[in-house]
């Protein structure tokens, strides 16, 4: 037999009396983690990256992703801008998901910071790694001019993901700008899955670098037309 709705509501508040303390004393924690010297919280937290990783159940391994994540938006500098984009490449879509809502609030205030970090990604990180597939998507959300160009970057990368990426973001932004970028690609025979199904896709979900490039172009040109004189 169910208890009383009395005793199911004097449970359930106090329950929630538990959570609420729980997540004020988290929060205080955080902000002593990140009162440390730099140097010394940065280490700690990429070995704490490096250990989230290892969990067996991605419950867990998100929930420490996803904590040391708002710890290292606290941040400032070099060192903590790899390390969240080193999250932002995890495997686990809810830690890639925190990674990049806290990059972007950290571009918000120091663009600077953030464009750096992905210039460091696009020249150091190996070429499958999942964040330079987020990473374009990423800086369509950030109202800087400088956004378009570091989009444009991705444009050139060895990687037929990270071009399609780049290729969707450039869309996305809508600028004309991006139009001469797009036409140098149109011959590009590289493979790429889509993720929806595309009824005019050549193979089975399967479309050329060349084709969305295209595709794109002749999306911003016709934006480009409606535009009123």
């Amino acid at each position: 037999m169910a208890p009383p709705p009395m005793v199911q509501k004097a449970a359930i508040e106090s329950a929630l009396v538990e959570l609420l303390e729980a997540q004020r004393r988290a929060r205080k924690l955080a902000e002593e983690i990140a009162e440390g010297p730099d140097e010394i919280v940065l280490s700690v937290l990429i070995e704490a990256i490096a250990g989230a990783r290892t969990r067996r159940k991605e419950e867990d391994r998100v929930l420490e992703l996803e904590a040391l994540a708002q710890i290292l938006g606290h941040l400032t500098g070099p060192r903590a801008v790899d390390a969240l984009i080193d999250i932002l490449g995890s495997e686990d879509a809810p830690a890639r998901h925190a990674a990049g809502l806290i990059l972007e609030d950290v571009a918000y205030e120091r663009f600077k910071e953030v464009a750096l970090g992905v210039e460091r990604a696009l020249e150091k990180l190996p070429s499958d790694h999942l964040a330079l597939t987020e990473l374009p998507y990423l800086l369509v959300e950030i109202p800087e001019p400088g956004a378009l160009k570091l989009i444009h970057r991705f444009l050139d990368h060895p990687n037929e993901e990270v071009v399609a990426a780049g290729i969707e973001a450039a869309v996305e932004l809508g600028d004309p700008a991006s139009i001469q970028k797009l036409s140098r690609l149109e011959k590009d025979v590289r493979l790429v899955e889509l993720e929806d199904d595309e009824p005019d896709g050549p193979e089975e979900g399967s479309v050329t670098i060349g084709e969305l490039a295209k595709e794109a172009r002749l999306m911003l040109e016709s934006l480009g037309s409606e535009e009123p004189a």
